[in-house]
């Protein structure tokens, strides 16, 4: 039986360093302020597995008590509440659903949170426009109260619950928080040449790792759900900071005080970031989040 050796070469130990070095110098001057801190959650606490190691299980809580820790993903309400829950968040609030969906969470409520802010649309011309040029494309939509329709054989963990097989013409009738678009035999690179040659408007959307699309209502983001929260805890917009590693990222970290890309996303999520930390395989997270935790 072989073991594998999993102490860090020199090489890793210095770019450790190095990236330890980078943040703590973006974030000093948060040294004992009351910050606002907006996190993603795949690609950035978890994995692409969903898997989330007991480091940054232990920073984000230890964030949580420190901090106003605001979890903003694409997920849904239903995937979203469990990562909540290992933060260690009972009072304060997070963004589902890229910003289409605000939850407060309260121990002394039912379940633990209530929905305070949803924003909806009608996709249907949209999602008409789409099946033109993406006839084998696969749709879902959610709905404000957390469930979701699909077309048949379309189910992703990123749901939260399992969604009602639902054929297109429904789905375009229906009142969306989010509308999904999935082709999985198109690269990232085609599915985006796709929906600029759709000419899709008056919705926003973002563009992930797979070929993947989703749909908000306009003016709709991470960013502007958590403005939205900023402005009810009473923080100063410099007391801001943000962490993520996608293309839905991108006004979240443009808008933070301190925008910070993971190491592993896309040059074009680098290029509006403040800083990078490390990969999400490197827990570049937790780096972040002890830095501010020290301050």
């Amino acid at each position: 039986m072989t073991t594998t050796d999993t102490t860090p070469t020199l090489e890793q130990r210095a770019r450790r360093e190095a990236d330890r070095a980078r943040i703590t110098g973006a974030l000093e001057h948060l040294a004992g302020k009351d910050l606002m801190i907006g996190l993603d959650v795949d690609g950035t606490l978890v994995d692409h597995d969903g898997a989330m190691t007991d480091p940054m299980r232990e920073a984000l809580q230890r964030a949580a008590q420190d901090h106003h820790v605001v979890i903003a993903t694409g997920r849904s309400i239903g995937a979203t509440l469990p990562i909540v829950e290992a933060a260690g968040i009972e009072h304060g609030y997070a963004v589902c659903s890229n910003g289409a969906v605000t939850v407060q969470m309260d121990p002394g409520l039912e379940g633990g949170h209530r929905v305070i802010s949803t924003r909806v649309f009608q996709p249907g011309h949209a999602l008409a426009t789409l099946r033109e040029v993406a006839p084998d494309a696969h749709y879902a939509v959610e709905m404000a109260d957390g469930s979701f329709h699909a077309t048949p054989g379309f189910q992703d963990a990123s749901f939260g619950v399992r969604a009602t097989e639902t054929n297109l013409d429904d789905l375009m009738v229906l009142e969306a928080v989010r509308v999904v678009v999935h082709v999985p035999d198109l690269t990232p690179q085609e599915f985006s040449k796709v929906v600029a040659e759709s000419g899709v408007h008056g919705v926003e959307y973002a563009i992930g790792w797979t070929a993947w699309l989703d749909m908000a209502a306009p003016g709709v983001s991470k960013a502007s759900a958590l403005e939205e929260i900023r402005e009810r805890l009473g923080i100063d917009q410099g007391s801001t900071v943000a962490v993520g590693d996608g293309f839905n990222d991108t006004e979240m970290l443009q808008w933070a005080g301190v925008g910070v890309a993971m190491g592993q996303a896309p040059q074009g999520v680098k290029d509006v970031a403040d800083t990078v930390t490390a990969s999400v395989y490197e827990d570049g997270t937790v780096l972040v989040l002890g830095s501010l935790s020290d301050a």
